[in-house]
């Protein structure tokens, strides 16, 4: 930046300035130069003064917008405002749909101007790329598609300096030009690391850190490993458990207490592992009569939730430095048994929907797992949140926009989406430029959510 200032402002001036130090009076410089350095210079300086980079949280992806599952901090959470406080009857206005993605569950991301999404079509697993007018740009394949128990598209692309990453059904985890889709390389996880399928098939949203791209392949080689983005090589891997494979769970990223963290689920445990070394950290107990993990875990001051249903049902951990490990330690037990929706923590208060025992919205407090409200206007489903509002899709085909408040949850606006009766609706809602991206199987909609 020094260059753009090389005839106004030397290198001991500006050294200066950053020190609180230099007097303008005995400058001979312009007062019309100095004040276009100092807006020039402003983001420079605010550098200087931002939070601490150790700080604990989630770590949020670089690309803006909606680039992996669940959004920029994997939590379901959007920065955006300005969006309807409340929805006409009907729901907000319908800018585009469009039909042909065949059978599928995973969720849309967006990346340099276009939506990707995938579905299985025949015996083919099909990317597709879509621009942000519905028009289709291109589509390819990455492997076979799922024809077996819920046949359908699982796991969700991850978009990173203008690749897209994606793992099929079957292990198959490709790298792709996100402009053309043209593949860039593949390797077979489960082939790599002696890992074997699961029932319902592989479903894990990869994450991108940095240079790598973090899978679970839970075979005997690794529990987890980190490919070299550009390469498709072994960066490093987990040390694998024991009778244990990998489950439908995707990872989260965060920093906890120095160490940037990785956690996740295999089919019997929740864990932990250093998201630059791959060293296990902890796991704990998280076993179902099914072997299947499936919601994403949730992270929030410096405690992880866990889900496994038919079992125990929602577990909190508080998460404490242990010599050279972390320890997780059990805080408490809810009832709570959401499957595909995972949940949402605003402000100390757990939003997610129940599975089996209960199949609607609940409220648990974060330190105590007391229930502190329930909305049976929904059944169970998947939610996002932004600008003081929830984004519910439940899994009938019904979207709520609901208000959280300290006495519950506020329906301010609902409407079903159009089609024949359905109860697998179970796509995550994205949200992206004040348009809410919604799918269920073949068909794709887009709705203008911010009023324009």
């Amino acid at each position: 930046m020094l260059w753009c200032f090389k005839g106004y402002i030397s290198r001991s001036e500006m050294a200066t300035i950053r020190e609180g130090r230099l007097d303008m009076n005995r400058t001979t410089r312009g007062l019309t130069a100095w004040a276009m350095f100092c807006c020039l210079l402003a983001p420079a300086l605010a550098q200087d003064v931002a939070p601490d980079a150790s700080q604990d949280g989630l770590i949020a992806s670089p690309e803006p917008g909606w680039a992996q599952w669940r959004g920029p901090r994997r939590d379901g959470i959007s920065d955006e405002k300005g969006l309807l406080a409340t929805w006409p009857e009907g729901g907000p206005k319908l800018l585009w749909k469009v039909d042909g993605l065949g059978r599928g569950w995973s969720s849309p991301v967006v990346g340099d101007g276009r939506l990707y999404i995938t579905g299985d079509v025949g015996d083919d697993l099909v990317i597709f790329a879509f621009g942000l007018d519905g028009k289709r740009l291109w589509q390819t394949t990455n492997g076979r598609s799922w024809l077996r128990s819920f046949p359908g598209a699982r796991a969700c692309c991850a978009f990173s300096e203008g690749r897209l990453y994606h793992l099929g059904a079957h292990g198959r985890l490709a790298s792709l030009d996100a402009a053309s889709g043209k593949e860039l390389w593949a390797v077979n996880i489960l082939d790599r690391f002696e890992g074997k399928n699961i029932t319902w098939a592989l479903s894990e949203c990869l994450l991108v850190d940095g240079a790598r791209v973090i899978v679970t392949p839970g075979g005997k080689k690794a529990l987890m490993a980190a490919l070299d983005k550009r390469t498709g090589k072994t960066v490093w891997t987990t040390k694998p458990l024991a009778d244990d494979r990998t489950s439908h769970s995707s990872p989260i990223l965060f920093r906890h207490g120095g160490r940037r963290v990785l956690a996740s689920c295999s089919s019997a445990h929740g864990f932990g592992v250093d998201a630059d070394t791959g060293k296990l950290l902890w796991t704990v107990p998280l076993l179902n009569r099914f072997g299947v993990n499936t919601a994403t875990p949730i992270y929030g001051d410096g405690s992880v939730f866990f889900v496994t249903p038919y079992a125990e049902n929602g577990r909190l951990y508080h998460l404490r430095a242990k010599d050279q490990d972390i320890a997780a330690e059990h805080a408490w037990t809810c009832s709570l048994d959401t499957v595909t929706g995972s949940g949402i923590l605003l402000d100390g208060t757990l939003y997610a929907g129940g599975y089996k025992k209960s199949k609607w919205w609940f409220g648990v407090d974060w330190r105590t797992g007391q229930t502190k409200c329930e909305l049976k206007d929904f059944t169970t489903g998947a939610a996002i949140y932004a600008d003081g509002r929830l984004y519910v899709l439940d899994e009938r085909g019904a979207v709520g926009l609901l208000r959280p408040s300290g006495d519950g949850l506020e329906v301010t606006g609902r409407f079903q989406l159009p089609t024949p009766p359905v109860r697998d609706a179970w796509t995550h809602p994205i949200l992206h430029n004040g348009r809410l991206y919604l799918r269920h199987h073949d068909t794709f909609w887009c709705y203008d959510v911010k009023g324009r």
